[in-house]
């Protein structure tokens, strides 16, 4: 699902609000992937715990107000889920969304039976940490050199290399091949249907 242009149109709706100085859809891409404490300590560091925790409030309610207008999948993310299951690969969600918004988005797209497992920034530690990983695995009774962590944000790739797990980064999410580059992913490819040919 392409949410980030809600992501970064809210953050920056959040700084006008609060006559902050605006970041740049560029710095809002950057935490895309992080838990929502994170990212908001990374991009408003000047603020206290308490007043992050106000303004995480503030940007779901800014998101909230988007949420009408559902998110686009990117194309071919459910033929390649379909052939994925077809081959009896077991897939799981590693996010930095809360629990209540991954379950939403599910709900709206129709994708849940595709997955086994699923793991929310609300629930472990945030990226880059390997809990997610570590707790799916466990979950799914799979060894780390048998998992294959997809990721677009070097968030994702460096929770990979955390936990022992190879990663292919996908340069048409949150960050740009350069950046993902930087944690080293077997490849990092441009639409959903090339992961097959890396399989």
């Amino acid at each position: 699902m392409d949410s980030i242009d809600k992501i970064v149109i809210c953050m920056q709706a959040l700084a006008q609000e609060l006559e902050l100085a605006v970041p740049s859809d560029q710095a809002v891409r950057d935490i895309i992937g992080l838990s929502m404490p994170l990212a908001m300590a990374q991009l408003f560091p000047q603020f206290s715990d308490d007043e992050r925790s106000h303004m995480m409030g503030r940007y779901r309610e800014h998101y909230l107000v988007l949420n009408g207008t559902p998110s686009p999948l990117f194309d071919g993310v459910e033929t390649l889920l379909a052939s994925l299951r077809e081959q009896g690969y077991r897939l799981a969600i590693a996010t930095g969304k809360a629990r209540a918004g991954l379950e939403r988005i599910l709900a709206e797209t129709g994708l849940g039976h595709y997955f086994d497992a699923s793991r929310c920034a609300d629930e472990t530690h945030s990226k880059p940490h390997p809990q997610m990983l570590s707790e799916i695995l466990a979950e799914l009774g799979v060894c780390a050199e048998k998992a294959l962590m997809i990721g677009d944000s070097l968030h994702d790739l460096n929770m990979a290399n955390n936990a022992g797990i190879a990663a292919i980064g996908v340069n048409y999410g949150a960050h740009s091949a350069e950046q993902l580059i930087l944690a080293e992913p077997l490849a990092i490819i441009s639409s959903p249907i090339e992961l097959l040919t890396h399989l």
